[in-house]
């Protein structure tokens, strides 16, 4: 099971997010796209996600993840129940979102082990807290830093997709 605390933690740790409260509503958005938003009672997920894939992720595990509200089917979006998640799923739902609203030459430096000129250290990623550890031990890597760990396990499920 994962918490706000994990889903903060590793949405500020990449580039240009912004965290903001809109309508009781804690949202993760690069300019004024959103692409996390929890739910009001903090158990839900919803995330940037392609539409074409949406059907088959909701098929294939219907207690983890279900369509958006028909307000939403327009979106690329889905929800996901937040109990159901674990640490490194969570890491790869939240930067493959973030992949999604970034523009590609940032999500290549990201990748890359590159920092954007100007930008401070995400809040947070200084910190060895247990989400931290849980995540490090999830990949079985521990000791590796939060942001490290990131770009490492994208740099796996990336260069591993088409196997």
């Amino acid at each position: 099971m994962v918490t706000v605390d994990d889903v903060r933690r590793l949405a500020l740790a990449l580039p240009r997010t912004e965290e903001h409260l809109v309508r009781d509503r804690v949202k993760f958005r690069i300019g004024r796209i959103v692409y996390l938003a929890l739910s009001r009672d903090e158990t839900g997920l919803g995330f940037a996600f392609p539409k074409e894939e949406r059907a088959a992720l909701v098929a294939a595990e219907p207690e983890k993840f279900l369509l958006p509200g028909a307000g939403d089917l327009r979106y690329h979006w889905v929800e996901a129940r937040m109990a159901a998640l674990g640490v490194a799923e969570l890491a790869e739902l939240v930067t493959d979102a973030w992949r999604m609203c970034v523009p590609a030459k940032v999500a290549r430096a990201h990748l890359e082990g590159g920092a954007e000129v100007g930008l401070p250290p995400a809040p947070g990623l200084e910190s060895g807290g247990p989400d931290e550890a849980a995540l490090a031990a999830e990949l079985g890597r521990p000791g590796l830093p939060l942001a490290k760990l990131l770009d490492e396990y994208l740099y796996v499920t990336i260069t591993h997709q088409g196997s």
